[in-house]
C-alpha cells in the first residue's frame, strides 16, 4: 500500500506541537510493516533542511487566484527518517523559518495544498491513500473532488485526521478564487457558518475522518468550536485512534539527550541522577518531589492557572515540593512566571523557550508531570513521562482520560482531576506530595508505568485497517 501524508509539521524537520511528533512517527511504523509511506510538507528554512542532502524530483507551475507561481518538490536522499520525505518550496511563501504565525498563513498553506495536488495530478500512478492532517491540508479532499482540472483524482481515498479542532483555518469568501476553478454548485462543501472553513471542508469531503483519541471524538460532538453539528452528522465515517509514541526516540535506556540511562529495574537510581542534575542547574531542593510542566504557555493547556495554583500550593500545603516549568507562549504569562523566580526558596524555576534536550532530561528527572489542559485531543507528554517513570497529574479530558488511570482506582497509576481550576490542581498537587512519601508505592508505580505499551504498533494497524476498508470498497 502506498500512503501519502500531507502535513504542515513533521518531526524532526519542523515541529510546533504534537502534530509534528505524530507525522514523524506514524509513516515510519507504516513503512516498517512493509508499506510505502511518504510525507509531503512545506520547505521551511530549518536546520534540518541545511544539514541533509536533497534531490529535485519535480518542478511545477500553477496559481493562487490571479497569482501564478513556480513550485519545486525536493526529496531527502537517504530516507534517514524511515520514510520518503518530500518538501514543497514556493518562493515568497514557504521559504521562512517558522511554521506558523505569519499574516499570510492563509495564502501560504492554500498555495502549499494546491502545489501538492498539482504534483500528484501528474504522477504516472495514483497512491492508494492520501492522508491529510488538520486544516492546513484540509482543502485537498475538496480539490480532488470538485476542482475541474483535478477531478481525475476523485477516486483516491482520502483520510483527514483532526489533531486539534480549535484551529480551523477560516478564510473569507473573498478568497474563494484562490482555489483552482471549481464547481460552484459545491460551495456548501467549503462553507461552514458563512465562511470558508478548511477543517469543515475536510470533514465533509474526506472519505474517512479520525481523531487522535476515542475520548476526543466523543468530546468533539459536544465542544468542537462550532463544528459539533457537522461532526454529529458525519459520525458514521469518524473514528478515534489513539496516537502512539515513538518508542525508539523516547527510551530512557538509550536516550541520546543524556548519558544517565536506566531501565525499569534501575529506575530509582536512574531518575535520581537526572533529578540531581536538574536540581543543581535550576537551584531546586532534591529532597522534595519535583513537579514539572512542559508545553505551550497558553490557556488551552491550562498554563494560565499555573501561577495561582503554584502560589496556593505553597500557601496551603507548604513549600514541600519543587516546580520546574519549560515552555513559551503568552508574553504576559511568561512574564508572570519569570517574576515568580524572585520569590523562590529553592523550590521553583522556569525556562522560557523550548529545548528538546532539556525536555528529555525533565521527563527523566521529574517525579510528576502536571497537565491541567482545558483541551487535550490526545496528549503525548503524559505518555513520554510514563515511559521515563514519571507519574502524570492530568485533567480528565481527551486522550489524558484514555491513557491515565487514577491511582485510587483499580489498577491505577496516575493522578486525575475533573476541572481546569486552581482548586482542583492544588488538590492534585497535595495528593502527589502525599503519594511521594510512600516510597514503596511510588517505586511500584514507576516500574509499572514504564512497562505500559503506548507504542505505535496498535495504532498503525488500526490505520491500515481503515485504509484497507476504503480500498476494498
Amino acid at each position: 500500500m502506498e500512503i501519502v501524508h500531507v502535513s504542515a509539521e513533521c518531526y524532526p524537520v519542523a515541529k510546533a506541537g504534537g502534530l509534528g511528533d505524530v507525522v514523524g512517527a506514524l509513516p515510519k511504523y507504516q513503512h516498517e510493516l512493509g508499506h510505502v509511506a511518504k510525507v509531503v510538507m512545506p520547505m521551511y528554512r530549518t536546520r534540518f533542511l541545511y544539514n541533509n542532502e536533497w534531490e529535485v524530483v519535480h518542478k511545477g507551475y500553477t496559481h493562487l487566484g490571479s497569482w501564478w507561481f513556480n513550485y519545486t518538490i525536493i526529496k531527502e536522499k537517504t530516507n534517514k527518517l524511515g520514510f520518503d520525505l518530500y518538501l514543497v518550496d514556493i518562493y515568497g511563501l514557504l521559504d521562512r523559518e517558522k511554521v506558523y504565525g505569519y499574516d499570510d498563513d492563509t495564502e501560504r498553506f492554500t498555495a502549499f495544498q494546491i502545489a501538492v495536488v498539482d504534483w500528484i495530478a501528474v504522477w504516472n500512478h495514483h497512491p492508494d491513500v492520501v492522508h491529510v492532517h488538520d486544516h492546513q491540508a484540509g482543502l485537498i479532499p475538496f480539490m480532488f473532488k470538485f476542482c475541474y482540472q483535478y477531478q481525475h483524482l476523485q477516486n483516491i481515498p482520502t483520510v483527514l485526521t483532526i489533531h486539534n479542532a480549535q484551529y480551523q483555518g477560516w478564510m473569507g469568501w473573498d478568497k474563494s478564487h484562490y482555489l483552482p476553478a471549481w464547481d460552484n454548485w459545491k460551495a456548501g462543501m467549503l462553507e461552514w457558518n458563512k465562511t470558508i472553513n478548511p477543517l469543515a471542508s475536510g470533514i465533509r469531503c474526506a472519505w474517512k475522518v479520525t481523531t487522535v483519541s476515542p475520548s476526543y471524538l466523543e468530546e468533539l460532538r459536544r465542544e468542537a468550536n462550532g463544528l459539533e453539528a457537522l461532526l454529529e452528522y458525519e459520525k458514521g465515517k469518524c473514528s478515534g485512534i489513539l496516537n502512539g509514541i515513538d518508542s525508539q526516540v523516547w527510551d530512557p535506556s538509550v536516550d541520546s539527550y543524556f548519558e544517565e540511562h536506566y531501565t525499569p529495574a534501575g529506575v530509582e537510581e536512574g531518575k535520581l541522577q537526572s533529578k540531581k542534575i536538574l536540581c543543581d542547574r535550576f537551584n531546586l531542593d532534591i529532597e522534595k518531589p519535583l513537579i514539572t510542566f512542559i508545553g505551550r504557555l497558553v490557556g488551552e493547556k491550562g498554563a494560565d492557572l499555573l501561577p495561582q495554583a503554584i502560589s496556593d500550593s505553597f500557601y496551603y500545603i507548604g513549600r514541600k515540593m519543587n516546580f520546574l516549568i519549560l515552555g513559551s507562549g503568552s508574553p504576559g504569562l511568561e512574564a508572570r512566571l519569570s517574576a515568580m523566580k524572585g520569590l523562590t526558596r529553592g523550590d521553583f524555576n522556569v525556562y522560557i523557550g523550548y529545548d528538546e534536550g532539556l525536555s528529555h532530561r525533565m521527563y527523566a528527572g521529574a517525579d510528576f508531570i502536571l497537565m491541567p489542559s482545558r483541551v487535550e485531543p490526545c496528549g503525548l507528554n503524559q505518555m513520554y513521562a510514563m515511559r521515563y517513570g514519571t507519574i502524570p497529574i492530568v485533567r480528565n479530558t481527551g486522550g489524558l482520560r484514555d491513557t491515565v488511570v487514577d491511582y485510587g482506582d483499580t489498577d491505577g497509576y496516575g493522578i486525575r482531576f475533573n476541572y481546569p481550576s486552581v482548586g482542583d490542581i492544588t488538590q492534585s498537587i497535595w495528593r502527589a506530595v502525599e503519594l511521594y512519601r510512600q516510597t514503596a508505592v511510588v517505586g511500584s508505580i514507576r516500574s509499572r508505568i514504564m512497562g505500559l505499551d503506548f507504542s505505535w504498533e496498535s495504532s498503525v494497524r488500526q490505520y491500515l485497517e481503515l485504509y484497507g476498508g476504503m480500498i476494498v470498497s
